[in-house]
């Protein structure tokens, strides 16, 4: 299994906190947040960010419109994954 940084996130539209992260991507890579979700829970990849000089691991939640990524740090579930710049 890799672990694997998250540097960008695409969000349609970038401004709306309430719609989903559609893609996250890294060094030379770009996957949609399904690719990302089925990874994990597949443990075939984990996924997390690093910000400020802490790490995030990135886990899969069962919303109320299915799945979707969200960073755990600290104990707690939290969206660092907003505060990443936009993917190319």
């Amino acid at each position: 299994m890799a672990d694997v940084r998250v540097l960008c996130v695409s969000k349609q539209p970038r401004t709306d906190t309430h719609t989903g992260i559609t893609h996250l991507g890294g060094q030379g890579w770009k996957w949609t947040t399904n690719q990302v979700v089925q990874s994990i829970e597949n443990k075939t990849n984990s996924f997390y960010t690093y910000v400020n000089q802490t790490r995030a691991n990135i886990g899969v939640v069962n919303g109320p419109n299915g799945k979707y990524v969200r960073t755990y740090a600290d104990g707690k579930w939290t969206d660092n994954l907003l505060s990443l710049p936009e993917c190319p």
